[in-house]
């Protein structure tokens, strides 16, 4: 590779695809927490995303009296994917997304069907009710689950186009707290597997890449840092310095020293 490449040109050259849609950034960002709207369209494109999640029961989409996300972040620029944020049963996350596709026409989304708080775990046989109905509905499903091979499995095998297995709780900020669970989830899988969830700083995201994940999806690691902004940027060069570090193929693991240079030959 050459060495003067820049991160766009590496990002570029190394796009991947969901739903037969390409994108060339593997950051996927959330769009609420943030103080207000003008900081949310900096903070996204700060971080070089093409893909921002929309949680449909707490953004303003259709009145035009209220400030719309439309209006700072662009979806003619942005690929919009929304979520059910908020939903703990099938029902009303399946009714949330169909909502969702006669508002804007969406039929690329994401599902996450979450217990009750305080830990906010996916509810998996909840989730595997809703990717049914929804995959029947016809629609594109992004699913978030538990860090669990045999359940990934089944999704993908249901038809989902993406398996998102969360880092750690929601909101925790405490990374990937799993990661031969999720090295093993992305072995087997044969659609893109993005950690979603859990990701607290630019080394959290790095560490998912390395792993060989095909993207990272996050919000409150950049909405809640004192400088949202620069956490953007941050999580841009993060995900594509891991990634490039799962493709140059780090070197082996060993106990004991392996010296740089030669023991033989020494000068006397």
């Amino acid at each position: 590779m050459d060495q003067f490449m820049t991160d766009e040109t590496v990002a570029h050259d190394d796009s991947w695809t969901v739903a037969g849609r390409s994108f060339r950034s593997r950051l996927i960002v959330g769009t609420g927490k943030y103080k207000d709207l003008e900081e949310t369209a900096a903070a996204i494109a700060a971080s070089g995303a093409e893909i921002v999640t929309v949680a449909v029961r707490r953004v303003n989409l259709s009145d035009p009296a209220a400030p719309m996300l439309q209006d700072f972040v662009d979806p003619k620029v942005y690929t919009y994917l929304p979520n059910t944020a908020g939903c703990h049963t099938a029902k009303d996350a399946v009714r949330t997304l169909r909502l969702a596709r006669e508002a804007g026409g969406w039929n690329l989304v994401k599902l996450e069907v979450l217990g009750p708080p305080p830990h906010l775990y996916p509810d998996m046989p909840a989730t595997f009710e809703a990717a049914e109905a929804l995959i029947k509905d016809g629609f594109e499903v992004m699913v978030y689950c538990a860090d669990d091979p045999l359940a990934a499995k089944r999704l993908e095998e249901m038809g989902c186009v993406a398996i998102m297995p969360l880092g750690a709780p929601i909101g925790s900020g405490l990374g990937v707290q799993n990661p031969a669970m999720i090295a093993m989830m992305i072995e087997q899988a044969t659609v893109p597997l993005l950690v979603d969830a859990g990701v607290g700083t630019a080394s959290d995201a790095a560490i998912a890449m390395e792993l060989g994940c095909h993207g990272v999806l996050l919000n409150s690691a950049i909405a809640h840092a004192k400088d949202p902004i620069r956490m953007a940027v941050a999580m841009k060069h993060a995900v594509i310095a891991g990634r490039q570090a799962f493709l140059a193929g780090r070197m082996p693991r060993r106990m004991g020293a392996d010296p740089s240079s030669p023991l033989t030959g020494l000068i006397r």
